[in-house]
Parts: C-alpha cells; structure tokens; sequence
C-alpha cells in the first residue's frame, strides 16, 4: 500500500441527470438550500461561479466539526465530469493532496453518480478519507431529492 489512494462510490439518482450535473458544475451555489446542515456558505476568492480555474471557499460541517474547504475547480463538460481541487483548508491538514472527482451518467429520465477521492497521504498510517466520502455522497443524495420533481 503506497501513500496515494482512491475511494470511491457510485449511486443512482431520481433526478433528471442534466439538472443534477448542471447544478453540481454551474449552481454549486445553490447547495446549502438542498442540505443546510451539511454545507453553511460558499464564497469566491478568484474568479466566478461558473468558470473552470475559478476558487471558491466551502464552509460545512462534517461529523459534528465545522471545516473549511477551499478548491479550484475542473469541469470536462463532454464528460460531464467535475473535479474540485483542494488548495486550502482543513482536509490539507489531513491529506499532502486531495480531489474530489464525480461524474454523472445520464440513464432515461434519471442517471448515476460516481464520486471518488483521490489523496495523498502524508504518511503510511494516516488513514483513507471514508468518512469524507460518506459525506460527499449524503450530500449529493440531499441535492438529488431537493431536485427531484415532487410526485402526486
């Protein structure tokens, strides 16, 4: 086992796959309304909401404990592909480096999501980011129902 790793999950959603992928790349924003006692506040340092390279300032809470994440993100829209790099924040306290990687997957009128962490341990025994995945993964659960069309 080397000092860099993956994990990773994969799951459906009942939300359009279009509108899930547009507000995860474009409407990042818009998170803290699909799941306000996970992510506080967002604010940008350079750039915009909407542009590649843009950083932002993540504020949310993850077991129990506020965090900050500060990233920049990567969007391959072919792919329908994000990647958020960290460059700041605590989980660089945890981890040498860090991304969060997801990809949606049209499927009719739903899809599927993967999402996967790519770190860098600074040390052997330090271990993987499980609970952060768990994290990201309620999250984008939250964000699915908050967009899926109410039945009835």
């Amino acid at each position: 086992m080397g000092l860099e790793g993956k994990v990773e999950e994969e799951f459906e959603i009942n939300s359009p796959a279009d509108k899930f992928y547009k507000r995860l790349s474009y409407e990042l924003h818009h998170l803290p309304d699909a799941s306000p006692d996970k992510v506080q506040g967002a604010e940008i340092h350079e750039g915009d909401w909407v542009t590649p390279g843009s950083v932002k300032l993540w504020n949310y809470t993850i077991d129990g404990v506020q965090e900050v994440f500060k990233e920049k993100v990567e969007i391959d829209e072919e792919n329908k592909t994000m990647t958020m790099v960290a460059v700041g924040g605590h989980i660089l306290e945890q981890y040498k480096a860090y991304k969060i990687v997801y990809q949606v997957f049209p499927k009719g009128e739903s899809g599927t999501v993967k999402i996967s962490l790519i770190y860098e341990k600074f040390k052997e025994t330090d271990g993987e980011p499980h609970n952060y995945l768990r994290f990201v993964v309620d999250l984008f659960k939250d964000l699915d129902k908050h967009l899926t069309p109410k039945q009835g």
